[in-house]
């Protein structure tokens, strides 16, 4: 709507100062988002470290469940009053080799406890150990996209254990990621994933979903979100011999991972975490509580 001429002055004045609020609003948050990027919150998913870089996360977490997804996808208490715990310390290094690519490395040692009234049944060992590597494949206005491989190497325990930590077999992972900063908006990133993963002989093939926000909340604290999903081929074997209700040959399922984190300093962070499955097929219905410690050469 035009302006009357007699308000031209006064809507002039009230423009000018809303420009000058406008400028003083951006720069102060250039400024306040240069100081929070400089400790960047933004090292995950599809970016790469720089060459000789380092992130190091060690975790200890704590898995519960006393309720499964059937076949349906419904939920229900396991038999005999049932119940499962995991407690765990996992490591997940990173490290650049080259500004585009980043060796990934995962690694836990486990506890692992299945009760009822009818059992009791533990082990403790080294798991899974994951080693992948992430390439850069275009940086721009954009945002960020990258390939990942990963193999999963099931060495590290006895498969015919009672209580096995896993399936005991080798899978291979290939992966496309996109990251994307939301700065000048908001100090924060989104990050998507896709992936299939291929296992061999008894378990079904999964693909991999994976959608990500994270922002900086103040100087020091960040948060992020993230929906991890995995969705079975159901092309393996549909009799399960394991004891473990997390290593189910074809499964469903979405977690929902929360973290809030502390940054102590411009390399080390505090971080806690709470992960529920909030939907599944065929699997344990269970959350996982962290505390962890991370690391990184700014």
């Amino acid at each position: 709507m035009r302006k009357s001429p007699r308000f031209r002055f006064s809507y002039l004045k009230e423009e000018h100062v809303t420009n000058v609020i406008r400028k003083c609003t951006a720069a102060a948050f250039v400024t306040i988002g240069l100081v929070l990027f400089s400790a960047s919150a933004c090292l995950a998913g599809a970016w790469t470290l720089g060459q000789g870089k380092i992130y190091d996360r060690l975790a200890f977490n704590y898995y519960y469940a006393k309720k499964e997804f059937d076949n349906s996808g419904d939920h229900r208490d396991f038999a005999n009053n049932g119940d499962f715990r995991d407690f765990n310390l996992n490591n997940y290094l990173e490290y650049g080799l080259t500004d585009s690519l980043t060796i990934t490395n995962s690694l836990y040692y486990k506890y692992i406890r299945k009760d009822d009234d009818t059992v009791k049944m533990e082990t403790y060992s080294l798991g899974d150990i994951d080693l992948g590597v992430k390439f850069k494949l275009y940086e721009g206005s954009l945002g960020v996209a990258a390939a990942q491989t990963m193999v999963k190497i099931p060495e590290a325990y006895d498969k015919d254990d009672p209580l096995p930590m896993g399936n005991g077999q080798y899978d291979f992972e290939a992966r496309l990621l996109y990251g994307r900063s939301l700065y000048p908006f908001i100090p924060g990133y989104c990050n998507l994933e896709v992936g299939y993963r291929w296992r061999f002989k008894d378990p079904s093939d999964e693909i991999r979903y994976l959608a990500e926000f994270g922002m900086n909340l103040t100087k020091d604290l960040y948060g992020r979100i993230k929906l991890d999903g995995i969705y079975s081929m159901d092309n393996g074997k549909h009799m399960d011999t394991s004891g473990n209700p997390t290593t189910t040959n074809n499964f469903d399922i979405g977690k929902l991972d929360m973290v809030l984190g502390y940054k102590m300093s411009k390399q080390w962070g505090l971080e806690l975490g709470f992960t529920p499955a909030i939907y599944g097929q065929n699997t344990a219905m269970g959350a996982t509580y962290s505390i962890a410690v991370a690391y990184q050469i700014p």
